[in-house]
């Protein structure tokens, strides 16, 4: 899927971490991993809403879109 997530990039932005995320958000921290690691499959409007709340960012802050071959190049296991 050429959709990444940049949660990593905005909580080192804001030095915040994930454990600290989870607790703002009242989200547990193995389903922010599941979205930080990009593994996610969808969100909730309202959870992307929560999350730029608590890091007072925009929803492109947080997704990105890149080509297929760039996603490959990325991601390449």
């Amino acid at each position: 899927m050429p959709i990444v997530i940049n949660l990593d990039v905005m909580l080192a932005r804001r030095k915040m971490s994930l454990k600290s995320l989870s607790e703002k958000l009242n989200i547990t921290i193995a389903n922010l991993s599941i979205l930080k690691t990009g593994k996610a499959k969808a969100i909730k409007f309202s959870t992307l809403e929560e999350i730029c709340v608590v890091l007072n960012c925009q929803p492109g802050d947080l997704l990105e879109y890149v080509t297929n071959e760039k996603y490959e190049e990325l991601f390449a296991k």
